[in-house]
């Protein structure tokens, strides 16, 4: 499928403004769907929308079916008839301002939820019962695994918080029976929680009712929303526990092997995610069914996909499960193009985006190409003073160097620094070589200096993005308004501060809007 020229941003919903102190589905997400259209923007990309864990990461998430309740607005709620307003009065504890703190807003914001949802089954109107059981009944592949094993794991992890045991994880501490999704003791759970299964339910009714709307809303704009889901899910979700066979598991449960990325220059251990990894001969056998009601899930909430980590599809780092670290892995081929000639056969031809970034093989390569996806550019990952010394400007992520149209330009990822916090940290070899390349000049170091803390190079390399000739040019919020490194969302192998950041009421400026409207029109990303 060729992607035509368009232009966006990198916003997730949970960045946005909100006085439930974490972004929401409500009044800030139409905003900014009405900021993109002034921007003369068509392209909206969030990160994984799941529900979230230990870690508050979207690619962990406890199921890659299902929706963030947290994103759910109480304020739309309570409009519909759906919430007793006195119910949803936020908490003295929760900010209104500033980073999301997930802990205090899990703590408030769950039982809210359940309040609304059995609000919800005693008042709904019989024609909003129906659209709930609609729901119900069409999602009920995944609905119905995911909330009995959420009822399940509420009721374990209270248990262990009670005893004082370290890990909850149903392979290490729920009774063998639940741990190994027997149908019996599965129905038999199910029958006796059925009260508090239903609510979880209707939360997830909540949700796909307002995400829904929010799409609609965003597609009659003329903009296309581009979902994320990473290759692998986590060990602690209802995906891996309700489809056991699918993965490579013993007879407990637990992993044999976990996913993870070898030694390298930059980690001499390498990095050990932990993920379970697929048993593909398996789901090969299934007809890949599983991955296929994935993808068709994704595509029922967004219009566009990006698949993080790519390469793992041609080859994936197996590390024994009880590992310290990543050393003694090893590359296992994966599914390769029999997988995505599986999909496309039931799904169609699909507008989907490869994260192909890091040490890429020319096996990946071809595997990309034959798939006829569309790879990523990233700017930051462009200027390596060494490099230059060694080859001259050669690096693949130059835009000069672009071998296809048929790419995603971003200046940064949600794993980068801001753009303007990746620009004042440059060493100053750097930093001059960056001013040079963007402006097409010398440049001296003084000068270059000037132009960070003035916010020019930072424009200069977003109008870079846009003058590529990669298909699509889609630029984090954070780089857009120049916000500095506390806006980070993410800096990987770390934990507590991330996910965080929230963009001020005051972002959404016209004159910002009508920068990045120029940059569209005078670049032909409007097609």
């Amino acid at each position: 499928m060729d992607f035509s020229r368009k232009s966006g941003v990198l916003l997730h919903p949970t960045s946005l403004p909100s006085k439930e102190g974490i972004g929401t589905l409500g009044e800030y997400a139409y905003k900014f769907v009405d900021w993109l259209k002034e921007a003369n923007q068509s392209l909206w990309q969030i990160l994984p929308l799941g529900p979230t864990g230990y870690g508050d990461s979207p690619y962990a998430s406890f199921s890659t079916f299902a929706g963030n309740p947290l994103l759910i607005d109480l304020t739309y709620l309570e409009k519909k008839g759906w919430a007793n307003k006195k119910d949803i009065v936020p908490a003295e504890y929760i900010k209104k301002d500033g980073p999301v703190d997930f802990g205090a807003v899990v703590w408030w914001k769950m039982p809210v939820l359940k309040k609304c949802a059995q609000f919800f089954l005693d008042n709904a109107s019989k024609e909003d019962t129906e659209l709930y059981k609609k729901f119900c009944k069409e999602k009920s592949s995944w609905l119905n695994k995911f909330t009995c094993f959420m009822s399940i794991k509420q009721f374990y992890d209270s248990k262990a918080q009670n005893e004082n045991v370290s890990s909850s994880i149903w392979y290490d501490f729920w009774p063998k029976e639940l741990a190994t999704c027997n149908e019996i003791a599965v129905k038999e759970w199910e029958k006796s929680h059925s009260e508090e299964i239903e609510i979880l339910k209707v939360i997830q009714f909540f949700f796909d009712y307002q995400w829904n709307e929010l799409k609609e809303y965003a597609n009659q704009n003329e903009i296309k929303l581009i979902g994320d889901i990473p290759i692998f899910v986590a060990p602690d979700s209802a995906d891996v526990w309700a489809n056991q066979e699918e993965f490579q598991l013993d007879k407990d449960g637990r992993p044999a092997c976990v996913a993870g990325v070898p030694p390298d220059y930059f980690c001499a251990d390498g990095q050990l995610w932990g993920n379970p990894i697929y048993d593909w001969d398996k789901m090969k056998l299934n007809k890949y069914s599983w991955w296929i009601n994935r993808i068709k899930r994704i595509f029922e909430l967004t219009d566009v996909l990006r698949i993080d980590h790519f390469r793992g599809f041609e080859a994936y780092w197996s590390v024994p499960f009880g590992e310290k670290t990543a050393i003694n892995g090893k590359w296992v081929k994966g599914p390769g193009i029999d997988l995505f000639n599986t999909i496309k056969k039931k799904l169609g031809d699909l507008p989907i985006i490869a994260e192909d970034l890091g040490v890429i093989t020319d096996e990946v390569k071809k595997l990309r190409n034959d798939c006829k996806f569309p790879g990523m550019k990233v700017l930051q990952f462009a200027f390596s003073i060494d490099e230059y010394k060694s080859n001259g400007m050669t690096n693949y992520f130059l835009p000069h160097n672009f071998e296809t149209t048929q790419c995603a330009v971003y200046t940064g990822t949600h794993d980068n620094d801001t753009l303007q916090g990746w620009l004042e940290n440059l060493n100053e070899e750097n930093l001059v070589l960056v001013a040079k390349y963007i402006l097409g000049q010398e440049i001296s170091l003084e000068k270059a200096k000037k132009i960070v803390k003035s916010g020019e190079l930072r424009k200069a390399m977003i109008k870079t993005a846009f003058a590529s000739v990669g298909a699509y040019a889609i630029i984090p919020m954070q780089d857009i308004i120049g916000i500095t490194n506390e806006g980070r969302m993410n800096t990987p192998s770390t934990t507590g501060a991330n996910w965080a950041w929230r963009m001020n009421k005051t972002d959404l400026k016209t004159s910002t809007a009508k920068e990045l409207a120029f940059l569209s029109d005078m670049y032909a990303r409007n097609m």
